[in-house]
């Protein structure tokens, strides 16, 4: 909601991202994050990001009160706000996290059933006629896939297994 207000402010009032970063002293990375919901402006950005689109900082939050100063009261109920979306935004980065890591136990899987079945069966293309057209075709995909996985598997594998380490987070 914060994220689609900033964007959509920021066209109506004809600035680019990088004018309003420009504006409020920070990178265009920022307003772009900020846009995308990958993170928030912090309460005083918030305030200066309000002046410089012309609204109030409850606008930009998605109510609709009416106006009043911005006192410590407002300032509190502000930084509760950002608190939630902070929250909001750290439970989704959780949730990509997972997925990574779960994406990743699932190709150490895969390369472990790949590996299993090249032992199983023993290389049996080799003893194949290749005079046969189509047998020395499929001997020959067969050999080069094998080629390619026995040699390019335990790289994977390996990063992986230092991917899932990474993604682990004790709790």
């Amino acid at each position: 909601m914060l994220n689609e207000n900033i964007r959509s402010l920021r066209k109506t009032k004809g600035l680019s991202q990088e004018e309003l970063a420009i504006k409020l002293n920070v990178v265009r990375q920022t307003v772009s994050k900020w846009e995308k919901g990958l993170s928030v402006p912090d309460s005083s950005m918030l305030i200066s990001l309000a002046e410089e689109l012309n609204t109030s900082v409850s606008t930009l939050l998605g109510e609709t009160v009416q106006e009043e100063c911005l006192n410590e009261g407002n300032l509190k109920n502000i930084s509760e706000k950002l608190e939630i979306i902070n929250l909001q935004l750290a439970k989704k980065s959780e949730m990509r996290i997972r997925t990574i890591r779960y994406l990743l136990i699932s190709v150490c899987a895969i390369i472990v059933v790949v590996y299993i079945a090249f032992a199983a069966m023993n290389s049996e293309y080799l003893t194949w006629d290749f005079n046969n057209p189509e047998l020395a075709i499929a001997g020959t995909l067969l050999h080069g896939f094998e080629f390619l996985v026995v040699r390019l598997a335990p790289f994977v594998f390996i990063g992986s297994v230092i991917g899932i380490v990474f993604t682990y987070r004790k709790r």
